[in-house]
């Protein structure tokens, strides 16, 4: 995943220049190969009878997906499978015994050795960068930053490992004795490289032998389905705008303009990831496991605190679980709770990207939520009407996204200076946007609006309360049907006329 940065023409017709941060080689759930051979062939074996087949060839597929875009980087999953196995092993007879000092000490290895992975291959350049910008005021020495690729998916089965390592240790569950079972948990291609972060504990009953339901199987077709229209439908449909706004000169942009490439990018990388997230369930399904929920609609929260509830919650509960509450949580005051949240945002966007701009992402969440723990949130509940405080989320997530996305705080910066009408657009940026505007990207956005909230789910339950209205008992089914069947042929459509396909979350 090299860093590169060239123009492309837009399919509105204009130049933008995309800053496209990591080029992804790896298999994504949305590619051709991926739809109509990788999974049709993994499915198809994995029907045939006996559990120590399935589990050898979920193995195989799992080291094949991974390998498919990584390469040899594949033995950088291999070993910390291997290492984190063993150690669970080791820990595990001390569990759930007091914690002594020899397991205090196999614990904290078994952590460091982990971060230390991750910090490696994902924060070894940003700290050598950051380091010789130090000594640049005291010396012209410089150190030589290392070329290091990032491996797929490092950032997920890293915590998942740590995870695990905890809980054996505390006793919530028992080491893997099956290196096989292990291997599967901690490869398991539907999360792999991009999560849910799914914890042992969850999982661990599931390798036993068992039939897989067909209402499992078919619920997982059904959620796949929905992750895919999700991801091509709307986030690719979205994506090229945001882009080619976010590369344009921030000075350059008009209010108009800044604003529409912020909703795209608000669209974009909800329904990338949830999509992605939907998909995982669905194929997790498939292959008769059941995944935690990922997402249950973040946009329509009425504080920061409710939006972090619903958003990436894998990821947000483990912060709290392995981060938050050994710090002490909130039971040490007010000055230490604030600390405690401070600290866990700056890592949980730190977690998310080697930059400056990540950091200030996760304390400007961070910082909301020290807020809504004082009288700031008295206030917004005491606000009249609900959408006041869902906008009010809604502006500090925004907000929060163009520090996100930004190449850095000057860029950042100027965005948000045309946020409030600071720009200074020019002719050719507004011509830009006009032809970006085309009638499939604003039914893009409408879509995504009425997909952010829970209005399909609110029209079935309205539905089923009318009273005096006979139909088919066959009606519902039809439905679901005919629709889960034209947002798959509409997404075969978008991928074989090769539209855009990036997929935001593959970098961390």
């Amino acid at each position: 995943m090299q860093c590169t940065r060239r123009s492309r023409r837009c399919s509105s017709g204009t130049w933008c220049g995309l800053a496209e941060k990591h080029t992804v080689t790896g298999m994504v759930f949305s590619s051709p190969t991926f739809l109509f051979l990788f999974l049709p062939a993994v499915l198809f074996l994995h029907a045939i009878p006996g559990q120590r087949w399935r589990m050898c060839l979920l193995i195989g597929a799992n080291l094949l997906f991974y390998a498919w875009g990584e390469g040899l980087y594949v033995l950088v999953i291999l070993v910390s499978i291997l290492g984190n196995w063993l150690l669970g092993l080791m820990l595990c007879p001390a569990a759930p015994a007091p914690l002594t000092r020899h397991s205090r000490r196999l614990l904290t290895v078994g952590i460091g050795l982990n971060v230390g992975l991750l910090f490696f291959f994902k924060y070894a350049v940003f700290a050598v960068t950051l380091i010789n910008r130090v000594i640049a005021a005291v010396e012209p020495l410089q150190l030589p930053v290392p070329n290091i690729h990032l491996p797929l998916g490092i950032s997920f089965f890293t915590f998942q490992a740590i995870s695990y390592l905890v809980d054996v240790r505390r006793g919530l569950v028992p080491a893997a004795e099956s290196l096989l079972d292990f291997a599967v948990y901690k490869s398991l291609f539907p999360q792999l490289v991009a999560g849910p972060i799914v914890r042992y504990r969850d999982l661990a009953s599931q390798f036993k032998p068992h039939r897989i339901p067909s209402p499992l199987f078919v619920s997982g077709i059904q959620r796949f389905i929905v992750g895919l229209g999700k991801k091509v439908l709307i986030a690719n449909t979205v994506a090229e705008a945001a882009d080619c706004i976010f590369a344009l000169p921030a000075d350059a942009l008009g209010l108009k303009a800044a604003w529409v490439g912020v909703a795209c990018y608000t669209i974009q990388i909800y329904f990338d990831f949830s999509g992605y997230s939907d998909m995982a369930i669905g194929i997790g399904r498939m292959l008769g496991f059941s995944f935690l929920e990922n997402f249950n609609y973040p946009y329509r929260s009425s504080s920061v605190r409710e939006f972090w509830r619903r958003w990436h919650i894998s990821l947000s509960s483990w912060f709290r679980d392995y981060l938050y509450i050994p710090l002490g949580g909130n039971r040490a005051g007010r000055l230490r709770t604030g600390a405690n949240l401070m600290v866990v945002f700056v890592l949980c966007g730190l977690w998310h990207g080697a930059a400056w701009t990540f950091v200030v992402w996760g304390a400007w969440h961070g910082l909301f939520l020290l807020l809504e723990r004082t009288r700031v949130a008295r206030f917004v509940q005491a606000l009249p009407l609900a959408p006041l405080g869902n906008l009010y989320t809604l502006l500090v997530v925004m907000a929060g996204w163009v520090f996100f996305r930004a190449d850095s705080f000057g860029h950042a910066g100027r965005y948000f200076q045309a946020l409030v009408g600071l720009g200074n657009p020019d002719k050719e940026t507004a011509l830009a946007l006009a032809l970006l505007m085309t009638p499939k990207l604003q039914l893009g956005i409408m879509a995504g609006i009425v997909g952010s909230l829970p209005a399909i789910p609110a029209l079935g339950s309205f539905s089923r309360r009318l009273s005096g209205i006979q139909v088919p008992s066959w009606t519902g089914g039809a439905i679901v049907f005919c629709s889960l069947a034209g947002i798959l042929f509409l997404a075969a459509c978008f991928l074989a006329a090769g539209s855009y396909n990036p997929f935001i979350y593959f970098r961390f």
